[in-house]
């Protein structure tokens, strides 16, 4: 079995430096499952990977550090070790903050018994606005669960939703005017019960399941 392993690299901006980092991956039988330029200055930047490695993960280190354009290099516990799963929390800044508290409490509890679950929030208002930082919550790493909360969403929104939808993302709608609702996975009036629910349906050590359920309203 695979094993992710999670590296900085420090590399001389200069064309092709990654091209060389990727290669030895490559030649290790290495799968890139993340890569990020977490900073970047005129002469040299610093590069986030995940890797997930059939072999030794040494070997691997060891021979991209000794690369002519590597300037440091140190292993890190992969962002899934450290931050988990995360849910996205998202709408007018009032109905976002109580949702917040529901699924913070409720994340402590099962964070406490092993879980990694971290919660993400951005209030935000406007169709157009909201419904591009929907579709972007799908290219966000780790990102499980999505809780739109406001008082009047549709429209373009409502289609971002379906989108993201298939792609895998689970959607929470608070009960609010508008088309949204009926295009979540599940609609919840209470902004605490909101969040807390959706810690329940990512964590593993929960038994919340929505396949489970015999409504999708509450």
């Amino acid at each position: 079995m695979a094993e992710r392993i999670g590296f900085a690299v420090q590399m001389k901006a200069e064309v092709g430096a990654l091209h060389q980092v990727t290669g030895v991956i490559a030649r290790h039988q290495g799968n890139i499952a993340l890569v990020e330029i977490i900073e970047r200055e005129t002469e040299w930047e610093r590069t986030y990977l995940e890797v997930e490695l059939p072999g030794d993960p040494d070997s691997l280190l060891r021979e991209i550090d000794s690369l002519p354009v590597v300037l440091s290099l140190e292993q890190e516990k992969t962002l899934q070790q450290i931050y988990g799963k995360r849910i996205i929390i998202m709408g007018g800044g009032a109905q976002v903050g109580q949702v917040a508290i529901g699924a913070i409490s409720e994340a402590d509890r099962h964070n406490i018994r092993g879980e990694h679950i971290s919660v993400d929030t951005m209030p935000l208002v406007g169709e157009l606005p909201l419904a591009d930082a929907v579709r972007g919550v799908a290219r966000l790493p780790r990102a499980k669960l999505l809780v739109l909360a406001g008082s009047l969403m549709g429209g373009e929104i409502e289609r971002a939703v379906r989108e993201v939808r298939a792609k895998g993302l689970l959607v929470i709608s608070l009960n609010m005017a508008g088309s949204v609702p009926d295009a979540a996975d599940l609609v919840v009036t209470d902004p605490v019960q909101a969040g807390v629910m959706a810690v329940m349906l990512i964590a593993d050590t929960a038994k919340f399941r929505i396949d489970r359920l015999t409504r999708r309203v509450f």
